[in-house]
C-alpha cells in the first residue's frame, strides 16, 4: 500500500470518526459551495420556416431560451430562386436550407399546427408525416392518414405561417395546375415540362397535338408568374433548341392576368419596358382576361373560350392559412384574412390589446394603418426585429424601438439577361441614382441581390458556379 493511499484512509476515517461537539470546528480539507437557483428557461414556439420564421430561428438566442420550431417542411425555401429551379437554370438544392441544422440546439418538429389557445398559451399540432405503419414505398405527399395531435405549451410565440396560393375557388385548378410555392412544386414542374417534349416527340402524335401539348400557360402577372415565363423562355432557346430543334419552333407560353397590366407593384415605365421585352422575345400577354374554370389539359377563359394546355402554372396572389383564418380571438383584416399587428409586431386581441408574448411576422400579418407588400424582404426585416427584440427580453433589456421598414427595392427576371429593378415605392423622386433600373444593370443587380441573400456558405458557392 502506499503512502498516499494511507493518508487518504486517515483522512476519511478521521472525517467520519469526528464529534459534531464542536460545530466551529471545520476540518482543513472540507470545501462549501453556494449557488443561486438557476433561472428557468422559457419555451420560444416559432410556427414556420419561411423568411420569417427562419431568419428569426438563425438569431434567436438558444442559450436563454427552450426554441422549439413546428413546420410542414423540414426546409427553408429561397422562394426567389423557385423558377430557376423548375427549369434547371439553378439545381434543387440551391434555394433550400435545412431547418435540422439548428438541432439539438432548437427543437424541431414537423408539424402543422392547428388551433391556437391564447389564454392557455397552448398550440395544437397535428403531425405532417406519415403514420409509422403506412407503406415506405407510398407516396409522401399524400397525407390521406395522420399520426396522432400533440399540444405544445409556449412562454413565447411567433407566427409565421405565410400564405397558401390564391385560386379564388376555380373549378379545377387544384387538380389540373402546377403551383410554385415550395420546392416540391418546382419539381413537379421540371418534370412536366420535359415529359412534354417527350409526349410531343412521339412520332404517333399529329402537329396539332404536339402544339397543345407545348402550349404553356401562366395565369398570373406578377413577379413568379414573370420569371418563371422567362425562364421558361430561355429553357426553349438554349437547351430545348438545341435536343428538340423541331419541337422549340412549335412551342407557346402565354401570360393571362385579370389586371389590366402586369407587375402591378412596380412603376409604370417599368411595367411597359417589361411587357415590350416580353412580346418582342414571342412571349404573348393576355391582361383583363378571367378563366373561368380548368379541366384536364384545358381551361376555359371568358374573353376567348377554350384554351387547350401542355402545362398550367398557376402564380396569382396569396391566399390566408387556415391557421390564421380559424384565429378568432385576434383582430384580422376583413379582406385578406390577415393578423393585425401593432407597430411592435405583437398581433392584436379582439378586445384592442396587444398580446405582448405573440408576435406575427410575414405573409401571415400585416401592421395597422400601414400595410406593406407580401415580400421576402420585408419578412426578412420583421424576422430580425423580432428575433433582436426577444433576444433584449431575455436579458430583460428594453427595447421601445418599433419596427420600421427600409424598402430595398424590388427585382424581376425578365429573361435573356435582363430583369428590372424598381426602389421608387411611389416615396422618393423619380430621378436619382439607381430608382428604376432596366437591362443588363437590373440582371446584375438581380444576381448579385440573390447571392447575398443566400443563407449559407454552400449555396453561396453553389449558386454563382450554376449560373
Amino acid at each position: 500500500m502506499s503512502l498516499t493511499t494511507i493518508h487518504t484512509r486517515h483522512a476519511w476515517e478521521t472525517c467520519r470518526n469526528s464529534k459534531l461537539s464542536s460545530p466551529s470546528r471545520v476540518l482543513p480539507f472540507t470545501r462549501y459551495f453556494s449557488s443561486s437557483s438557476p433561472r428557468s428557461k422559457q419555451r420560444v414556439v416559432i410556427l414556420g420556416s419561411g423568411w420569417g420564421g427562419y431568419n428569426v430561428l438563425r438569431g434567436i438566442n438558444k442559450r436563454d431560451y427552450n426554441v422549439t420550431v413546428v413546420s410542414p417542411n423540414t426546409y427553408f425555401n429561397f422562394t426567389p430562386l423557385l423558377a430557376s429551379t423548375a427549369v434547371g437554370t439553378l439545381e434543387f438544392r440551391c434555394a433550400i436550407e435545412p431547418v435540422r441544422r439548428y438541432a439539438p440546439e432548437a427543437t424541431f418538429y414537423q408539424a402543422w399546427c392547428d388551433e391556437i389557445d391564447f389564454t392557455q398559451k397552448e398550440l395544437k399540432c397535428m403531425p405532417a408525416t406519415r403514420p409509422s405503419d403506412s407503406e415506405p414505398t407510398g407516396d409522401t405527399d399524400a397525407l390521406v392518414q395522420t399520426g396522432s395531435p400533440f399540444t405544445l405549451h409556449y412562454d413565447k410565440l411567433i407566427i409565421a405561417v405565410g400564405a397558401y396560393s390564391q385560386t379564388f375557388n376555380i373549378p379545377g385548378v387544384k387538380e389540373h395546375a402546377h403551383f410554385l410555392k415550395d420546392i416540391k412544386d418546382a419539381r413537379k414542374i421540371r418534370g412536366r415540362i420535359f415529359e412534354c417534349f417527350e409526349q410531343a416527340n412521339q412520332p404517333s402524335l399529329s402537329d396539332i397535338e404536339r402544339r397543345r401539348l407545348l402550349n404553356f400557360c401562366i395565369v398570373g402577372g406578377g413577379p413568379t408568374g414573370i420569371e418563371f415565363s422567362a425562364e421558361l423562355h430561355d429553357l426553349i432557346h438554349s437547351d430545348i433548341a438545341k435536343h428538340y430543334p423541331a419541337l422549340a419552333r412549335l412551342c407557346k407560353i402565354t401570360i393571362y392576368d385579370v389586371a389590366p397590366h402586369i407587375l402591378g407593384s412596380f412603376d409604370q415605365s417599368l411595367r411597359n419596358y417589361t411587357e415590350n421585352t416580353l412580346s418582342r422575345e414571342g412571349i404573348r400577354i393576355l391582361t383583363n382576361h378571367h378563366v373561368e374554370r380548368v379541366e384536364k389539359g384545358k381551361m376555359i377563359v371568358k374573353e376567348i373560350g377554350e384554351v387547350p394546355f401542355g402545362m398550367l402554372v398557376w402564380s396569382t396572389g396569396l391566399s390566408p392559412n387556415p391557421l390564421v383564418k380559424a384565429a378568432s380571438d385576434v383582430k384580422k383584416n376583413p379582406k385578406t384574412s390577415s393578423l393585425i399587428t401593432n407597430e411592435h409586431l405583437n398581433i392584436i386581441m379582439n378586445d384592442d390589446k396587444p398580446n405582448p408574448d405573440v408576435w406575427a411576422i410575414g405573409d401571415a400579418a400585416q401592421i395597422s394603418g400601414a400595410p406593406l407588400p407580401a415580400t421576402a424582404q420585408v419578412a426578412v426585416q420583421k424576422a430580425k426585429y423580432v428575433m433582436k427584440k426577444v433576444n433584449k427580453l431575455a436579458r430583460d433589456h428594453e427595447s421601445p424601438e418599433p419596427f420600421s421598414f427600409q424598402n430595398r427595392g424590388s427585382l424581376a427576371y425578365i429573361g435573356n439577361w435582363k430583369a428590372i429593378y424598381d426602389r421608387s415605392a411611389g416615396k422618393e423622386s423619380e430621378e436619382g441614382f439607381m430608382q428604376k433600373e432596366t437591362g443588363r444593370t437590373a440582371w446584375l443587380l438581380w444576381r448579385s441581390a440573390y447571392f447575398t441573400m443566400a443563407l449559407s456558405t454552400r449555396n453561396k458557392i453553389l449558386i454563382p458556379a450554376y449560373w
